[in-house]
């Protein structure tokens, strides 16, 4: 029986890393060569996984510099894009991690696309009313993943350290998302699988007179998106992070990234920007105005963007990032419900992992991070 061929990994150009980003049915979009643009105060690479000859995976690398020093931490949010269901791991990582030290990683960090848990909204729903569930660990989930329990069990094996989901840049990319299946779903399915609430809040948008419009005016939603910032007690990002954001993804691929308007008799109500990478499309960014918020310029901007997106054919419309607390004195609660009411599912990915490649380096950069946190 023939053994199989050795994998090797090296750095690849940007080109030949969108064309392996292409030819899969989706990818996350900070796995694309065009994040690295976005991501400008890092170092980036895209590096490829060779079975002999033949390209098997590709990764965006970012890097980060430790203080002083050139050192770095190598990181691959929602990456790499590689065959996670591979019996042996350590096979793809152990090339990865060699090539990350000779460029002076003194560490690795990963959240490898792989799903461990689903949770029907239905399920979330229960839980939410429930006095005694506060976290959606609590709650016996939809289904638990074979891929994602191995995957875990071969991390730990491998010395990969599982990371914090909250606090600083331990958080990194959410663990825990809402997203709505759309495969082999009509419009109206997927409108029957919302809750009341919603359903009704869509069409008294369309009675209000809401229009839902895409365009190009970036000021007009960082304008609004400072408001929310405001409102919502966040600290909002720069309108330069968003052109660059919009340029990057927007020349790599014209149908990657969109803005959405939803305007009421002129006044704008609503905007977002979603982004899509194959069978793949999110929810990225999103902003409402406080006034009018009776015409429910949210939802319908909402419900444009899962049509858009059914349209092109996505497989699924992800809402990002959820906590995965249940409690009901939790400020994020309401942020859940809102999304728990699309009927779609939280999903748990097997989240972030490290391994440490300079022990001592490593070390006293997680100890300044979490000072900073």
């Amino acid at each position: 029986m023939p053994s199989s061929p050795e994998i090797t990994v090296r750095e690849i150009s940007a080109d030949e890393h969108l064309a392996f980003v292409r030819g899969r049915s989706s990818a996350s979009f900070l796995q694309t060569p065009a994040w690295g643009r976005v991501k400008s105060e890092w170092g980036r690479e895209s590096l490829g996984w060779y079975a002999g000859s033949a390209l098997v995976g590709a990764g965006l690398v970012l890097y980060r510099q430790l203080p002083r020093v050139r050192r770095y931490l190598a990181y691959l949010p929602e990456g790499p894009l590689l065959d996670w269901e591979v019996e042996d791991l350590d096979r793809w990582l152990a090339p990865m991690a060699a090539h990350l030290r000779k460029k002076g990683a003194f560490g690795v960090r990963m959240g490898p696309p792989v799903v461990t848990r689903r949770w029907s909204a239905a399920t979330v729903k229960e839980g939410i009313a429930a006095d005694d569930v506060h976290r959606l660990g609590d709650l016996p989930p939809t289904e638990r993943t074979h891929e994602g329990a191995r995957v875990t069990a071969q991390l730990l094996e491998l010395g990969w350290r599982p990371q914090a989901v909250e606090g600083g840049f331990a958080a990194g990319q959410p663990q825990y998302v809402f997203q709505i299946p759309l495969a082999g779903r009509t419009e109206d399915e997927v409108l029957a699988g919302m809750n009341q609430l919603w359903r009704r809040n869509i069409k008294k948008a369309v009675k209000e007179g809401v229009e839902v419009t895409t365009g190009d005016d970036l000021e007009a939603f960082h304008e609004l998106y400072v408001h929310t910032a405001q409102r919502d007690h966040f600290t909002p990002r720069p309108l330069p992070y968003f052109r660059t954001m919009v340029e990057a993804l927007g020349a790599e691929d014209p149908d990657r990234i969109r803005l959405y308007f939803a305007r009421h008799e002129g006044t704008l109500v609503a905007s977002t920007i979603a982004i899509r990478v194959g069978a793949h499309a999110w929810y990225s960014y999103g902003a409402s105005s406080t006034e009018k918020r009776e015409v429910r310029g949210s939802n319908a901007i909402q419900w444009q963007m899962i049509r858009d997106a059914m349209a092109a054919g996505a497989d699924v419309y992800d809402l990002r990032g959820i906590t995965d607390t249940l409690a009901s004195d939790d400020p994020h609660l309401g942020l859940i419900q809102f999304k728990v009411g699309t009927g779609g599912q939280a999903v748990e990915y097997v989240g972030e992992w490290d391994l440490p490649l300079n022990r001592p380096l490593y070390k006293a950069f997680d100890v300044y991070m979490r000072r900073r946190g």
